[in-house]
């Protein structure tokens, strides 16, 4: 049995649409599994990472779990697990924890731990570090349906955008392929590109233009400050005006697990243009 936590989420969504179609046996857990809708057959599950009590139900008869990094009861959890009979854990966490002091990086921390935890314990831990996620671009949906320039702080930053679809298919083969169990896995998007980049992209799927304000750090600190604790948004900006022009290394570790190269950002534009043009 297969648990994929975090079901309601748009990687562990397309992981358990693959494990299904492989004919192998699925269940979802999620802090709310009545907002689930997996494909007909699978099995869901109340688990709440920061509460052990759902732990024991949704462990039963698991051999092999996706986890998200949730730190605050990992212990426990790998603890629940592994007297559970789980042998297996394959790991989201992110390239954020290869930082020079990931324990004192607020991005990185709690996947810092939570790698810590699992390795600490008895279960083989497969770990995946994705950098950028496509997805983050999903931020700028409300202003470009309104009409409204998107706030850059940082234009020319770049990062590495990856589809959640390729994360998810690399998860995929680490669950499946023996090869890559106990591995550690970074994983980038095909391209390094700059904030203005993306938007220039996006702008030729949508067919119309995006306007773009040039904020101050401290404009875009208030414009986020109901979303992004000012904690974290100072971290994101540190680490965008570290990048600022600077092209950012790449992998080919999705082509390494799937067989196919990383889709490029134009793809998971496509894929999702029906949000920056839908009311």
């Amino acid at each position: 049995m297969f648990l994929i936590t975090g079901g309601r989420g748009a990687v562990a969504t397309h992981l358990t649409t693959l494990l299904h179609r492989d004919g192998l046996p699925v269940r979802v857990g999620s802090a709310r599994p009545e907002g689930l809708t997996p494909p007909a057959g699978v099995e869901t599950v109340r688990l709440d990472l920061t509460d052990p009590a759902t732990f024991p139900a949704a462990l039963e008869g698991v051999t092999t779990v996706f986890l998200y990094a949730a730190a605050d009861r990992v212990t426990d959890f790998a603890d629940l697990a592994h007297r559970a009979g789980v042998t297996h854990v394959v790991l989201l966490s992110s390239a954020s924890v290869l930082g020079p002091d990931p324990a004192g990086d607020p991005l990185a921390k709690s996947h810092f731990d939570v790698e810590q935890a699992l390795l600490a314990s008895p279960i083989t831990t497969t770990i995946l570090r994705p950098g950028s996620f496509a997805s983050n671009a999903g931020g700028w949906a409300w202003s470009i349906k309104s009409g409204k320039p998107v706030s850059l702080p940082y234009p020319h930053a770049h990062n590495d955008p990856i589809h959640e679809y390729d994360v998810a298919e690399a998860a995929h083969a680490a669950l499946t392929d023996p090869r890559h169990r106990g591995g550690r896995f970074t994983l980038t998007g095909p391209a390094s590109l700059t904030f203005a980049e993306q938007i220039e992209q996006l702008a030729a799927v949508i067919g119309r233009p995006i306007p773009v304000r040039h904020a101050t750090r401290e404009e875009w600190k208030r414009e986020t400050a109901d979303y992004i604790p000012a904690v974290y948004a100072d971290t994101l900006l540190n680490w965008w005006a570290s990048h600022d022009g600077e092209p950012v290394p790449l992998t080919d570790t999705v082509e390494h697990l799937t067989g196919h190269p990383a889709r490029p950002f134009t793809t998971w534009a496509t894929d999702r243009a029906a949000a920056f043009t839908t009311s």
